[in-house]
Order: C-alpha cells, then sequence, then structure tokens
C-alpha cells in the first residue's frame, strides 16, 4: 500500500510538471479557436507522456477499424481519470470533451475547459442549454465530442455501470452522428477514481472500442432508446472483461 501511495503522488508530479513545461503552447493556443486543433493534438501527446512516464499504458481493441476522418461522439464508461488520458491518445482528430462545470476551475482542466472543451452544471437547465449549444456549433464544424455518459466516477468500488444521461444521445440523432461506445474494464484497477483513496500501480489499461452506433433516422423520442442500446452494449462487455 506504501507503494501505491507512493505511485499515485508520482504520477499526480507527472502530470503536473509536463503540463506547466507545455503550457506556455497550451496557452498560445487556447487564445484561439483556429489553433484548437493543434491544442487537442499537443493534449494528445501530453496524456501519452504523462502516463507513460509512470508506467500506465493504454492498449485499444477494435470491434470494427474507427474512419476518424468522420465526427463521432465517443461514450466511454467512467472509472478513472485515466480515462481522460486514454480518449484524448484514442481519437485521431480534433475533439472536445464535455464535463462538469467544475472542472473550468481545475488547476490543469481549467485552461482547457475555459477553451475548446464544454462545461456543463446539470443542475442548470441555462447552463445545460448552454453547453447543448455550444456542443451543435462544435459537431457542425465536425468536432467530435467526448462525453462520459453516466456523468460522473461512482462511489461503489468496485465500480458499477450506472445510468445514461440523455444529453449525448439527443445530439447525436439531431445531427445524425454516429456514437461509438467504448469499454474500459480494467483501468480502475490501476487509479479508481483520482487515485488518492486506493492508490495505484502501474500497468497496461485494455479498453475496447465498439463499432459506431449509426443513428441516421431516429427520430428524438427514440432518444431513450439510443441510449439503452449504448447502455446495453457496455454493459454486456464489462460483464464479459477485456
Amino acid at each position: 500500500m506504501i507503494l501505491k501511495k507512493v505511485h499515485v503522488y508520482l504520477y499526480v508530479i507527472s502530470v503536473a510538471l509536463s503540463y506547466f513545461l507545455l503550457w506556455p503552447l497550451f496557452y498560445y493556443f487556447s487564445r484561439d479557436p483556429s489553433r484548437y486543433k493543434n491544442m487537442s493534438k499537443l493534449r494528445r501527446l501530453w496524456a501519452f507522456i504523462s502516463s507513460s512516464l509512470v508506467g500506465f499504458f493504454y492498449r485499444f481493441e477494435y470491434e470494427q477499424p474507427i474512419d476518424w476522418s468522420k465526427t463521432y461522439i465517443i461514450c466511454p464508461n467512467h472509472t478513472s481519470n485515466l480515462d481522460i488520458s486514454a480518449m484524448s491518445i484514442l481519437v485521431k482528430r480534433h475533439c472536445s470533451f464535455m464535463g462538469k462545470e467544475e472542472l473550468k476551475d481545475g488547476l490543469v482542466t481549467g485552461l482547457f475547459f475555459r477553451s475548446m472543451d464544454i462545461p456543463v452544471n446539470r443542475e442548470s437547465k441555462m447552463s445545460s442549454f448552454r453547453a447543448f449549444k455550444k456542443a451543435s456549433e462544435k459537431l457542425q464544424e465536425g468536432v467530435s465530442l467526448i462525453v462520459f455518459p453516466e456523468g460522473k466516477i461512482g462511489d461503489e468500488y468496485p465500480p458499477v455501470l450506472h445510468q445514461f444521461k440523455n444529453g449525448p444521445f439527443k445530439l447525436a440523432i439531431e445531427f445524425g452522428i454516429p456514437i461509438i461506445p467504448v469499454s474500459s474494464a480494467n483501468a480502475w484497477t490501476m487509479l479508481w477514481d483520482d487515485g488518492i483513496k486506493f492508490g495505484t500501480r502501474p500497468g497496461i489499461c485494455k479498453y475496447f472500442v465498439h463499432k459506431p452506433i449509426q443513428t441516421i433516422g431516429f427520430s428524438p423520442e427514440d432518444a431513450d432508446k439510443l441510449k439503452e442500446q449504448a447502455y446495453g452494449i457496455l454493459s454486456r462487455q464489462l460483464k464479459k472483461g477485456i
């Protein structure tokens, strides 16, 4: 347990140190929306560096090859802060995260959620409306979205799959954007939540990338049906393991 506690602080140092070394570039790219593509690429590099320095690596298994020239809404289950780095590395195109509003004030996350990412307070109808509008604009511009449909990392340990929020599925139907479910079965065994409670250990985090769910032909009334379809896909895969 002592080594696990030491390792989590090494990871925190790795994230913070690599971020501040790259901060001048992040800041420059964040000042102009035309530079967000470069900011997204740099975040992908940062995710790889900060993870690999302390022995976190990511392995992706695909149900079928993904054409990353297209726009998607990526919907992973969420058990670990490592999921954020993993999704940054997975998506081989300009992408934005949608996440809780508190991330705007984070030391590391704040710059992203004040620029290219989308903060949302799900308790506020106005905040949800603004986030939905911003997400709509990004999808129309060809920017893929990464949304954790559970909306949180649960308090249960081992983790369970929580019910999904409606937002990403309504967006997918409105704009005819395919949904890509992504299953993470073991990242929590290396770093659960933020890693502080149980510590962390190095290892390979395995993700299963499901084939896109096509949404063309769905009506707004089908949002619950689409949500349950995505939930069922992840639930069955998680029960099998990866």
